[in-house]
C-alpha cells in the first residue's frame, strides 16, 4: 500500500475561512431559473412559484451567498424589465444564450428566493450595454430606504424595507470576445472606477468586485488584471477570477491533476494584485472573489435556441468529476487568506449541483456532496498542512501529489476536519500527526467512491454516487492512521476530547 503523511498543527494558520466562500450562482441561462428554481406549475411550487424540492436541496448546501443575474446574461440585461407587475413585464431576446426571456422572474423574486434559502445575494450590474446610470439606479432601488424615485418604485412593488445588498460585481467577463459590449482593460477600468464611486455615494457600506480575467488561458492574462487594478485599486474590495475544469482527453490521471492549474491561477492573480499594491504604495491588500468555478462536461441534452427554460449544459456529473470538484474546493480553502468570496457555477441544471426534470423530480449530482461537506465542516481556520505524498506524472503535468488535502479547525466547536482526495488507483495509508492539538477523539471518516469512475446519479437511481460512513481510520495519541480508498473523496473528522 502506498503511504502519505501530513503534519497538522493549529499554529500553521492560513486564515479564517470567510462564510462567503460557500456560495453558488443563479443565472438566467437554460433551465437554471425557468424549470429550475422557478416552475409555477410544478407539484411542489409554493405561492411564489419556487420549487420546494429544489429549495430543500439548496438549504442542505448551507449556501452563504448566491450571485445573480449573471454571468454573460448581465451584459445585455435591463433590470427594470424584471420588476413590477408580471403582466406588464416585456418579453425580450437574450443574446448571450440565444433564449427568450419572459422576465417573469426578476430581482424581487430572486430576493424572496434567497431569503427562503437563507443566503445573501451578490448582485451583478450591467457594465456591457449600460453603465453608471443603471448601476446607481439599481443600488438606489435595492439599498436606499425611501423618498427617491427608485426606492419608492421598490416600495410600490410591495417591498417596504430596502434589501441592503452588501456585495456588488461591476460587470462580468468584459475581456471576453463572447461578451456583449466587450471592452479593453483601460475602457473597463475607467468605467468600473467611476461606477464604483457613484454606487458608494448611494451606499458607502457596500463591497465591490472588479472584473478580472475570465480565464487563465486568455491572451491578456494577467495584464488585464494589472491594468484594471491600476484604475480601480482604491475603489474596489475584490478582484474576480473564473475557472472551469474540463476533461481534455480520455485520461483520468491528467483530469484529476487539472486543479493544479486553478491553484496556479490563484497564485498568479495574488501576485498581480500585490504588484499593483506595491506600485500604489498602499497598505491595502486586495481580496479575491472566485465568483465562478466548477468542473465541466459535455451536456447530456441538446440545447434548442430561442426557447424559455430549455436545458443548457444540462449534465449528469461522473464520479471522477466529483473528485476534481473536491480538489478545486481544497484549492480555495488553501488560499482562504486572500479569497473572501467563492461561487460554484451554477446551482441548478447547468453544470449543476442540483438536477431537475420539468414537472418531475429534483436530485443531487455527485458534486453536491463535497460542496455540502466542505460548507458544513470547512468553516473555521484553514490550516497549512506539511504533507509528504507519493507523486505521478502525466503528459501535461509533473509531480502531481496522489493525496490532495486540506484541513480546517473550528476552535469554537473544538472540531478538526481533514479533507482528502486520493487521485490514485491504489489505496493509500495516510498518516496524520495531530499531536499539537492535545487529546482528540475520532468522530467519523466519510468516503465517496464508486467502482466505476463514470457512475452518475439519475432520477431513477438518485443515490448511486454518495458518501458513506465507515472509512478506515484509527487514532492513537494524537496520531491517526487513515486508509484512503482508490479514487476517493474523504472527510475525516476529529473533536477535542471532553
Amino acid at each position: 500500500m502506498l503511504k502519505a503523511k501530513s503534519i497538522v498543527s493549529k499554529d500553521f494558520i492560513i486564515g479564517q475561512t470567510n462564510d462567503r466562500l460557500f456560495g453558488s450562482f443563479v443565472e438566467h441561462m437554460g433551465s437554471v431559473v425557468y424549470n429550475g428554481i422557478y416552475e409555477p406549475g410544478h407539484g411542489t411550487a409554493d405561492e411564489d412559484g419556487f420549487r420546494q424540492d429544489v429549495l430543500g436541496l439548496a438549504k442542505e448546501l448551507n449556501l452563504s451567498v448566491v450571485r445573480y443575474p449573471g454571468g454573460n446574461f448581465t451584459s445585455g440585461y435591463n433590470w427594470e424589465d424584471g420588476v413590477g407587475p408580471k403582466a406588464e413585464r416585456p418579453v425580450k431576446l437574450d443574446l448571450a444564450w440565444r433564449q427568450i426571456e419572459p422576465n417573469s422572474f426578476g430581482l424581487d423574486e430572486f430576493m424572496r428566493w434567497t431569503r427562503k434559502v437563507g443566503a445573501e445575494a451578490i448582485m451583478t450590474v450591467n457594465l456591457g450595454t449600460r453603465g453608471i446610470d443603471e448601476a446607481r439606479n439599481l443600488i438606489e432601488y435595492c439599498n436606499f430606504a425611501r423618498g427617491s424615485q427608485y426606492s419608492d418604485l421598490r416600495r410600490s412593488h410591495g417591498v417596504e424595507e430596502p434589501y441592503g445588498i452588501r456585495t456588488w460585481c461591476l460587470g462580468n467577463e468584459l475581456d471576453g470576445e463572447w461578451q456583449i459590449a466587450r471592452k479593453t482593460a483601460d475602457e473597463y477600468g475607467r468605467l468600473a472606477c467611476e461606477t464604483a464611486k457613484a454606487m458608494r455615494w448611494v451606499d458607502p457600506s457596500i463591497e465591490l468586485v472588479a472584473v478580472g480575467s475570465s480565464a487563465r488561458h486568455m491572451p491578456t492574462f494577467p495584464e488585464w488584471d494589472r491594468t484594471v487594478l491600476m484604475h480601480t485599486y482604491e475603489h474596489v474590495d475584490h478582484l474576480s477570477l473564473h475557472h472551469y475544469i474540463g476533461k481534455k482527453q480520455n485520461d483520468t490521471k491528467t483530469f484529476l491533476a487539472m486543479p493544479m492549474e486553478m491553484e496556479q491561477q490563484i497564485k498568479d492573480v495574488i501576485a498581480t494584485c500585490d504588484y499593483v499594491q506595491s506600485v500604489k504604495r498602499t497598505s491595502k491588500k486586495m481580496k479575491l472573489s472566485f465568483d465562478e468555478w466548477n468542473v465541466w462536461r459535455e451536456p447530456d441534452v441538446e440545447y434548442t435556441p430561442w426557447q424559455t427554460g430549455c436545458p443548457y449544459d444540462w449534465v449528469k456529473f461522473h464520479m471522477e468529476d466529483a473528485l476534481v470538484f473536491g480538489s478545486a474546493l481544497l484549492s480555495i480553502l488553501r488560499h482562504s487568506d486572500r479569497i473572501d468570496i467563492a461561487c460554484q457555477s451554477l446551482l441548478v441544471n447547468t453544470i449543476p449541483m442540483i438536477l431537475t426534470e420539468k414537472g418531475g423530480l429534483a436530485w443531487r449530482n455527485p458534486t453536491f456532496y463535497p460542496f455540502q461537506q466542505v460548507s458544513r465542516y470547512g468553516r473555521g481556520q484553514a490550516l497549512r498542512l506539511v504533507t509528504d505524498s507519493p507523486k505521478y506524472d502525466t503528459s501535461l503535468y509533473t509531480d502531481v501529489e496522489i493525496v490532495d488535502s486540506a484541513a480546517v479547525y473550528n476552535e469554537e466547536k473544538g472540531e478538526l476536519t481533514v479533507f482528502a482526495v486520493n487521485r490514485g488507483e491504489e489505496s493509500v495509508r495516510y498518516d496524520l500527526d495531530m499531536r499539537d492539538f492535545g487529546s482528540l477523539s475520532f468522530e467519523e471518516h466519510l468516503v465517496m467512491r464508486h467502482e466505476r469512475l463514470n457512475a452518475v446519479n439519475t432520477s431513477d437511481n438518485p443515490y448511486e454516487v454518495r458518501p458513506q460512513a465507515g472509512g478506515e481510520t484509527t487514532l492513537d495519541g494524537g496520531k491517526a492512521e487513515c486508509v484512503l480508498a482508490p479514487y476517493s473523496w474523504n472527510v475525516i473528522r476529529f473533536a477535542a476530547a471532553k
